[in-house]
């Protein structure tokens, strides 16, 4: 059984500056308006049906958007022209009221239109929006690794239009009705809609449904060095890229009939290097590629020239790896004080850099001390725990069959109670798989090397299989 469905709502696109420093701030999206369109750097593409026939609009599209006590404000301005002279211009400002839920994990956003102004030239004949009401409801799940959201959209614009050569002026209403879902992270995001909208004229009915996509990514690749008298063959860069999609399907009886247009925009792609491994003990490893992608993005710190695949691998270290790798934004440390600081666990120390990880960790639900008073992080780490603080980091774990369930592995009674069900959603996830024997076993010791490779992956995860299950299994379907 799947833990995903293929949804079937599409979302609009969003505006979003994508950085690539590894301190950058995880991606986010946010839609531009209810029209469908695309844009990259250089230019904004939109279709315009209220003729009762297709008109396609470019030019420039200006979005701002500005958080202030919990206030969120969005403001859109566009100049665009048809391939006829055709003009429209239009000015949304939308506001929001952010409400966070403590002990939650969630926010709910209110969003409403405060101003609006649209005129349309088609020849000597004018469509202006006399009236606009909106309201757009949101919920975001807010997880350590990931933050989902999904919201509704309902709306209302009455235009009047004006029609030179009788002089006179008719009302054209479209009703809006959407959906959107999204996902936002440090290596990517995405937000899908589907906005169906009614459209109703003297000469009647028309109805376009318009989906629309955005989505960042961050990805990595390796560049190879061809030069053989150096002092090393080649290293990483990170990709920052985007892209939007839509695909207007419409049915105007009076006028165009049926058909379908598709608007693709494509962003230049960002390039960032990065730190260049020199291990020299990993040649013929099969983690050599997973090891020196994870060094080259600092979240193994080695110092030596030699990574010790086969050593194994170490609670402390593996946990603050993933927490580095999602980019966690770990807690404020405490002011100075005259009392010394206490560690959350008896064999843990404040003073250590990376500390601060551990008690965001724990705070956040991603990791639990062995007992409650030891971490034991010089241990090395199973591989269900590797797996339990992958899922946490998620906040999928929720996503298991009721209890009482069975993994599919051959020694399912061999993994315990608290860890089965983020066993069960990270084989879902294709995070990991059993052996040739179909057996997960739990109590097995992870390596350096085999840390390397399911952190890998999990970073594969976050960049590409969220992705596809947000945009291409529902948009391509």
């Amino acid at each position: 059984m799947k833990i995903f469905q293929k949804a079937s709502l599409f979302v609009l696109f969003a505006i979003l500056l994508v950085t690539i420093s590894l301190k950058a701030s995880p991606a986010s999206a946010s839609p531009v308006d209810v029209n469908g369109g695309v844009m990259n750097e250089y230019e904004y593409k939109e279709l315009f049906f209220l003729t009762g026939y297709p008109i396609q609009f470019s030019g420039k599209a200006v979005v701002t958007e500005k958080e202030n006590k919990k206030t969120l404000t969005r403001n859109y301005r566009f100049t665009l022209t048809g391939p006829g002279g055709e003009k429209l211009t239009r000015s949304v400002n939308y506001t929001a009221n952010i409400s966070d839920h403590e002990g939650k994990g969630q926010t709910t956003t209110q969003f409403e239109v405060k101003s609006y102004s649209e005129k349309v030239t088609i020849g000597k004949d004018t469509y202006t929006l006399d009236d606009y009401q909106y309201s757009e409801g949101t919920v975001s799940d807010n997880l350590p690794a990931s933050s989902y959201y999904s919201g509704n959209i309902v709306g209302r614009k009455i235009y009047k239009h004006k029609i030179a050569a009788t002089k006179k002026d008719e009302l054209i209403t479209v009703h809006l009705n959407g959906r959107n879902m999204g996902y936002k992270n440090f290596w990517g995001a995405t937000e899908t809609q589907l906005m169906d909208s009614e459209i109703i004229t003297p000469q009647g009915y028309a109805f376009v449904t318009s989906k629309a996509s955005d989505s960042k990514s961050r990805t990595l690749q390796y560049e190879p060095f061809d030069p053989s008298l150096s002092s090393f063959t080649g290293g990483h860069a990170v990709i920052s890229s985007a892209d939007m999609v839509s695909e207007y399907t419409y049915n105007i009886p009076f006028g165009a009939g049926k058909g379908t247009i598709e608007l693709q925009k494509k962003n230049t792609p960002k390039i960032e290097r990065l730190i260049v491994p020199k291990f020299r003990d990993l040649d013929r490893h099969n983690a050599k590629d997973a090891i020196q992608k994870l060094y080259s993005l600092g979240i193994f710190d080695e110092n030596s020239q030699f990574f010790s695949p086969n050593t194994p691998m170490k609670r402390y270290q593996y946990t603050v790896g993933i927490l580095k790798a999602v980019d966690l934004r770990v807690l404020e440390p405490p002011k100075k004080s005259k009392v010394p600081r206490q560690p959350i666990f008896a064999d843990l120390s404040t003073k250590d850099p990376d500390y601060m990880y551990i008690e965001s960790a724990v705070e956040q639900g991603i990791i639990t001390g062995v007992t409650p008073d030891s971490f034991e992080p010089d241990s090395p780490v199973t591989r269900v725990q590797a797996v339990a603080i992958l899922v946490r980091a998620l906040g999928m774990e929720g996503r298991a069959p009721s209890p009482g369930f069975k993994t599919q592995y051959a020694d399912d009674h061999k993994i315990s109670g608290w860890a089965k069900d983020s066993v069960y959603v990270a084989t879902e996830l294709g995070l990991i798989q059993g052996n040739e024997m179909n057996r997960f076993n739990p109590q097995q010791q992870l390596t350096r090397a085999q840390a390397a490779l399911i952190t890998s992956r999990f970073l594969d995860f976050l960049e590409n299989d969220l992705k596809q299950n947000y945009r291409d299994e529902i948009f391509f379907q």
